[in-house]
């Protein structure tokens, strides 16, 4: 990636911004032989006594299966449990155990990383997982031309892939980057012989991977059903003979399938808050974690007079907070007194943490100068945006400032954007954290020099911009981990203070599951499930 006016980074173009924000419609059809629309005879009875788990997640499954290009929490859920990486993580802390490698590099901290893949691996078509799949799958991801959803993950690290023997392959890096191992794991290696040149069949949903379960039926806007892959060898075996896993995206439902005294399903992710009594109280577990999802703000600062750093700092804190918490989250959220959520280890408090202060917003409003501002707030149209923002007009209309709220269809909000609509100030939600939880990943995501969301959408290229972006560059490549703490410090204190895009508060994520049924399962802060540790109890 070539060095442009505003730092070094890489390419964020528009198809894979809506993929990243999870706005992209149905990314890609389902071919019409993969399944049929009805469901299997198992769809709506569970037992783990005969080695079969059913799990309710909150998402379609009916967009792209491409593992390196899409943002689907069905997919990407799914992909932990059917493809693998050369390096796995903990689905909580990310922590890096060996996956298609054989064992983690005894040494990082140089520009080149050496993998040996693990002895007797197989595709779930009973080929061999070779070097040659790793290098192609590598290729693909750093192909500049592809610009594949996670290709900026690894373009300014990451140099090339070689192929070292039919066993080994060495990774060549720009420079030593000790986030390495994190973001390898979220390159799923795919077989080069099912995959070359027929990446459309992955997008619609062919799966051939080499993890501890194999897809055996695509439903669209239904299910997909799993079945263990006996020649799997890794360090996670399947403990289920089979699962399903139903696609229901309207939350009554969704809670209803763990519901009553012979549940439909034995784990559901995304359980409203509101739910959360209810359940416990029919003896489910329910479970809430902190992580990436937050509802932010993001200015227009090529619309007057948010250019003001002054005037996006009193917006903020003309917002109560604990209030949008207690009332549009139900308790299930933390306010965003740092860009990273500040339940989370890879945060540190940042310069202005925007604790509410009315008195502290009329005044910076008018020592810029601004009387009689009247905003129109673009939102999002789901509940939680719906309930949240409520809390943002009463605030600012309290310090003076007249809001109106225009909540829409997500895509329809956000094709507006890409087409170069004017806006003041948007509103909704976003989560980068099903793609790792590094510091320089959580803030990459928004800030970026081919960011559309800084540079098209938030109009933002000014000095201050650039300053950031080059602070940036340096924290990642620091490898003295006091001193890229105190870079990352530095970086979060002037993202607080120019807050063009700056979280409000972070929301947490829920899952419930019944333990007299399943052991072993974790709410993650970001979407999806992990049952590769679970089983029946």
């Amino acid at each position: 990636m070539s060095r442009t006016a505003m730092g070094t980074g890489p390419s964020f173009n528009r198809r894979a911004l809506l993929r990243y924000a999870g706005l992209a419609g149905a990314a890609a059809a389902f071919s019409s032989t993969l399944a049929a629309c009805g469901g299997p005879a198992s769809t709506n009875k569970t037992g783990s006594s005969t080695g079969l788990v059913t799990a309710v997640v909150g998402y379609g499954n009916n967009q792209s299966w491409d593992p390196l290009q899409t943002a689907s929490a069905f997919s990407m859920a799914a992909f932990l449990h059917v493809y693998e990486s050369l390096v796995e993580g903990d689905p909580i802390t990310r922590d890096p155990f060996p996956g298609l490698a054989k064992a983690l590099p005894a040494d990082v901290s140089g520009t080149s990383i050496e993998f040996e893949l693990r002895d007797g691996a197989q595709w779930h078509d009973g080929q061999p997982v070779t070097a040659d799949d790793v290098v192609f799958t590598y290729a693909r991801a750093l192909d500049e031309k592809e610009n594949v959803l996670i290709h900026s993950f690894f373009s300014q690290w990451l140099k090339e892939v070689k192929k070292v023997d039919d066993r080994s392959v060495e990774f060549v890096l720009k420079f030593p980057f000790p986030y390495a191992l994190k973001r390898i794991q979220s390159c799923k290696i795919l077989p080069r012989h099912v995959y070359e040149g027929k990446w459309a069949d992955a997008a619609a949903g062919k799966v051939v991977g080499s993890g501890p379960y194999k897809i055996t039926e695509q439903a669209p806007l239904s299910h997909t059903s799993f079945e263990k892959f006996a020649a799997y060898n890794g360090s996670r075996p399947a403990a289920y003979d089979k699962m399903l896993w139903k696609s229901i995206v309207d939350s009554a439902p969704r809670v209803a399938a763990i519901s009553g005294a012979k549940p439909d399903a034995q784990v559901v992710e995304n359980i409203p808050a509101a739910n959360a009594d209810q359940l416990r109280q029919a003896g489910r577990t329910v479970e809430f974690a902190d992580g990436g999802n937050n509802l932010y703000l993001m200015f227009n600062t090529a619309h007057a007079p948010f250019g003001d750093q002054r005037v996006r700092q009193a917006l903020h804190y003309a917002i109560d907070k604990k209030k949008m918490i207690d009332i549009g989250l139900r308790g299930t959220g933390t306010p965003g007194t740092s860009f990273i959520n500040p339940k989370l280890p890879e945060s540190q408090p940042a310069a202005l943490d925007f604790a509410y202060d009315p008195a502290k917003a009329k005044q910076l409003l008018a020592e810029a100068g601004v009387t009689g501002l009247k905003i129109s707030l673009s939102t999002t149209n789901t509940s939680l945006v719906l309930d949240c923002v409520k809390v943002i007009k009463e605030g600012w209309d309290a310090v003076g400032v007249q809001t109106t709220l225009d909540s829409q269809d997500t895509k329809a909000l956000f094709s507006k954007l890409d087409n170069g609509g004017d806006f003041q100030v948007v509103s909704t939600t976003n989560n980068p954290m099903q793609f790792g939880n590094d510091p320089d990943l959580l803030i990459r995501y928004y800030y970026d020099a081919q960011s559309l969301m800084m540079t098209k959408y938030a109009r933002w290229t000014n000095a201050d911009a650039q300053a950031l972006l080059a602070l940036q560059d340096q924290a990642a490549q620091q490898t003295d981990e006091a001193k890229r703490n105190g870079l990352y410090k530095q970086l979060l204190d002037r993202i607080s203070e120019q807050a063009v895009i700056y979280p409000i508060v972070f929301t947490q994520l829920g899952t419930a599951w019944d333990p007299k049924a399943i052991t072993g399962v974790r709410a993650q802060g970001y979407p999806g499930l992990y049952l590769n540790q679970a089983k029946p109890v």
